[in-house]
């Protein structure tokens, strides 16, 4: 009986989270969420917008289809690409309508149901919006919601594909929004060589092995596993001063967060380059410099790299070796997540 009541009680929760199944076959254009083994709660519930086949479906096309750009020239696909696990292939800064080119890097897109904030600077908290800001961005997508929805509900294959979302045929703002999140929350990237090591799959090489102990020891106060990230704003000694783009204090407008920016993941850091908020440095070699002997001092630099993390050049070389091992293949060429299916 206690068996039995036990039973229930798991299954409910999962079905509260979305139907946390992991969907172990990339091959089926099935969609489940779920949440990896080594993984917390995500801070996502999906209250009142889980995860469905058509949902999921009807995301993916929104965020392949440059309809919601003013002139049809850019999708959220052209800067999230999923061969470099939705992050910018080797460009610098965005790029946005009429050639325009953004301030700050286009950050990879996967584990977003565990973000509690979103972009360099966190000025968005919640997913279920967070589409909108580079929908309405003028150097981006330059478009307003109320025309995206216009366009959507004069298109042929729109309605129905709404209907099939969300039970009738109306498009709206907010259907289109809980669709895309649909879409990204559903973006999981758990099946790296760490993830295998760590599930007792697989060993790590010698070097590997070395790395992720540095890495453990030097690193991880910031990107913490299993995420690679505690979602912290920290300034990490790019610059001196911030005339530029003062980071989270755009945000705030507090001093103290000047020159701030949230912590990235390091999952698939291998093919996210050009690293940092303005993709200033081009290859891990040179973040690992900076660290060693590049970072700037300011009245706001992380306390935990003042002068700096001491690291000789076989250590760089091993923290990348192990850095290569967050590279999830199985994510990256997963068919369910393409724009052509």
């Amino acid at each position: 009986m206690r068996n039995n009541v036990f039973k229930i009680v798991c299954w409910s929760a999962l079905l509260l989270l979305g139907s946390c199944v992991k969907d172990e076959d990339s091959n089926s254009n099935e969609v489940k969420f779920y949440i990896p083994n080594n993984f917390p709660q995500p801070v996502y519930t999906f209250a009142n917008n889980e995860i469905t086949q058509s949902g999921f479906e009807l995301g993916r096309k929104l965020f392949y289809d440059p309809i919601l750009s003013r002139d049809s020239s850019i999708s959220c696909g052209n800067c999230h690409q999923q061969n470099v696990a939705f992050a910018n292939a080797d460009h610098r800064l965005s790029h946005g309508v009429d050639g325009l080119n953004g301030t700050r890097n286009s950050p990879a897109l996967f584990n977003l149901a565990w973000y509690p904030s979103f972009f360099w600077d966190g000025g968005v908290t919640n997913i279920e919006v967070q589409a909108a800001a580079p929908i309405v961005n003028p150097i981006e997508m330059d478009e307003t919601i109320a025309n995206c929805v216009m366009k959507l509900s004069r298109s042929k294959t729109y309605p129905k594909l709404f209907k099939n979302a969300f039970g009738n045929d109306s498009i709206t703002s907010k259907k289109m929004l809980l669709a895309l999140t649909q879409f990204m929350t559903a973006l999981i990237s758990a099946d790296s060589k760490y993830d295998q090591y760590v599930a007792g799959k697989v060993q790590l090489t010698s070097n590997e092995k070395s790395g992720l102990d540095l890495f453990r020891q030097k690193c991880e106060s910031c990107h913490k596993e299993p995420l690679f990230s505690d979602r912290s704003y920290r300034n990490n000694g790019l610059d001196f001063s911030f005339g530029k783009d003062a980071g989270r204090a755009h945000i705030t407008s507090l001093a103290s967060d000047s020159g701030k920016f949230t912590v990235p993941s390091l999952r698939n850091v291998a093919l996210t380059y050009p690293y940092m908020h303005d993709g200033r440095m081009k290859d891990l070699t040179a973040v690992m410099n900076h660290y060693s002997n590049g970072v700037k001092p300011s009245s706001t630099l992380d306390s935990l790299l003042q002068g700096g993390i001491p690291l000789s050049n076989q250590e760089k070389l091993d923290i990348i070796s192990f850095l290569n091992t967050l590279t999830d293949n199985t994510f990256i060429n997963d068919r369910r997540f393409s724009e052509v299916q």
